[in-house]
């Protein structure tokens, strides 16, 4: 039995009423509630054994490309370039990565100032991606928490600094000052302001890990551009293709990336209709919304005919309470 399975933002951010042809067929389907989170909702679709979540490593395995392979006993974190803007009550984290708008031009300005920082560390710094940088650590580094940029948009800087008076807090402490000293004097950010780009005063460290040493996934085919996703699906064996790829048909299982989708319009109106039609005609047999707020729907072929008492699901809100 093919199915074909949307992965969609939380459901706040496609508000509004459903059309109702589109709301007749989605009152039928099954209705399902999950943990919230990009994690979850993932590792809903994607087992890592061992059980853990290596961000570095497998976006690292997909920005490579046909560089050096990812050894399967290389720690990997990502050192994000940032900025970060101070305040009345200290400094904040305003963007990082592909907000930055970097080009080779950056990178060859920056990295040639910050390797040595690293070097000195025992740590080997490069940037296969000019949005996603990377440090290979030497086998049992020991590492504080160290949360992801998009827990730490906006908030106070200091909060998310590591804590404690371990000897792994203080070092990654000091680093991370080392790193903004740098940053702060380079002449590059001067002629980043000149074209009216955000400067770069600081890396954001997170996503430690080694790869798994096996990812197990029901789908033959991901579509995505999230690197994190496709490197989930390199290793569990799935044919990829990105939004603008033509990739392949439904045959077999496929995982669909639309959680950049912003517009209920685009999402009832635009993509469901032809889904729909699609299954009436046989082409696949199951439609899962996948939302990551952790609501889900689910709708079998011929399951739009059944139920016909139901009546027309008003809005996506509805879905978790629907019955």
């Amino acid at each position: 039995m093919a199915t074909i399975t949307l992965l969609l933002p939380e459901r706040t951010r496609l508000p509004g009423p459903l059309p109702v042809p589109v709301g007749r067929v989605l009152a039928r389907a099954d209705h399902g509630s999950g943990e919230a989170g990009t994690r979850a909702q993932l590792a809903r679709h994607f087992r890592l054994l061992p059980d853990h979540w290596p961000v570095a490593a497998l976006t690292r395995l997909v920005d490579a490309g046909d560089g050096p392979a990812v050894a399967a006993d290389e720690i990997w974190l990502r050192a994000d370039p940032a900025y970060v803007a101070p305040d009345l009550t200290g400094a904040r984290l305003l963007g990082w990565g592909e907000n930055l708008a970097l080009d080779g031009d950056d990178l060859q300005a920056f990295l040639p100032a910050l390797r040595p920082l690293f070097g000195d560390a025992g740590f080997a710094l490069d940037a296969p991606h000019p949005a996603r940088w990377y440090l290979r650590l030497p086998a049992g580094t020991r590492l504080p928490p160290l949360p992801g940029p998009d827990e730490a948009l906006g908030e106070d800087l200091f909060a998310a600094l590591p804590q404690g008076e371990e000897a792994a807090a203080r070092r990654w402490r000091a680093l991370i000052t080392e790193v903004q000293v740098a940053l702060h004097q380079h002449p590059r950010n001067r002629e980043r302001a000149a074209l009216g780009k955000p400067a770069v005063n600081a890396l954001w460290f997170w996503g430690a890990g080694q790869l798994p040493d096996a990812v197990q996934s029901r789908y033959l085919h991901v579509r995505s551009q999230d690197p994190l996703l496709q490197g989930l699906a390199q290793m569990a064996g799935a044919a990829i293709a990105t939004p603008a790829s033509p990739g392949d048909g439904p045959a077999g299982d496929s995982l669909v990336d639309m959680r950049r989708v912003r517009s209920l319009d685009l999402l009832a109106g635009q993509v469901l209709p032809p889904l729909l039609q699609s299954m009436e005609r046989g082409e696949y047999d199951m439609l899962e919304l996948d939302f990551e707020d952790g609501a889900s729907l689910s709708l079998r072929r011929g399951q739009r005919r059944w139920q016909f008492w139901r009546r027309p699901l008003a809005s996506l809100s509805l879905a978790a309470d629907a019955v």
